[in-house]
């Protein structure tokens, strides 16, 4: 059965929360005790300004989730994202351009069993196809050498380095920052 993307209403997103982050937990391999956490914050994540968001489905299986949404100076990762460029003395005139209006893809997963089959290229241009912002900024793990399906597609896709290395309050693994411009 071929994969059908589909764009869903905030109404429909939220909806489907429960659904979504079970998606998320199996993709990224998180405790299932964050799901109701999670859940609600995709949830209030819906209400965001510019908020957009794409799923693909096998039949009635969800197969993966995108969305995002503009960035805000009132969203906890933006502050991060600001004292991440201010504490490595890479906020530029660039970036004070790119901090002021960028979508933030906040939240790209695809099933474990489906990954590798094109659908996170086909989810991330479907999703920015709608961003009305001169830029998309988004973060990622870091793995060593970038050797890893996620790394590949955002390079792929021309982004590049905002930060690397960058650690979350609160999170002691190291992020990595990417961003482009807009259009893809």
């Amino acid at each position: 059965m071929s994969v059908t993307i589909r764009e869903l209403s905030p109404h429909e997103f939220s909806a489907l929360a429960p659904t979504l982050v079970d998606l998320y937990i199996k993709a990224m391999h998180y405790p299932v005790t964050i799901r109701e956490q999670r859940v609600n914050i995709w949830r209030r994540d819906s209400t965001e300004r510019d908020f957009t968001s794409v799923a693909a489905f096998d039949g009635d299986e969800l197969a993966g989730i995108a969305y995002g949404f503009r960035g805000s100076p009132g969203r906890w990762w933006d502050q991060q994202l600001r004292r991440g460029l201010a504490d490595n003395h890479a906020m530029t005139e660039h970036m004070l351009e790119v901090v002021d209006n960028y979508f933030e893809l906040a939240e790209i997963h695809v099933s474990p069993q489906r990954q590798g089959s094109g659908i996170g290229r086909t989810l991330i241009h479907r999703l920015l196809q709608r961003a009305p912002q001169r830029h998309v900024l988004l973060s990622t793990p870091e793995v060593p050498q970038e050797s890893n399906a996620a790394f590949g597609l955002y390079r792929s896709l021309g982004f590049e380095d905002v930060l690397r290395n960058f650690q979350y309050a609160g999170d002691p693994r190291p992020f990595a920052v990417l961003g482009r411009t807009l259009p893809l």
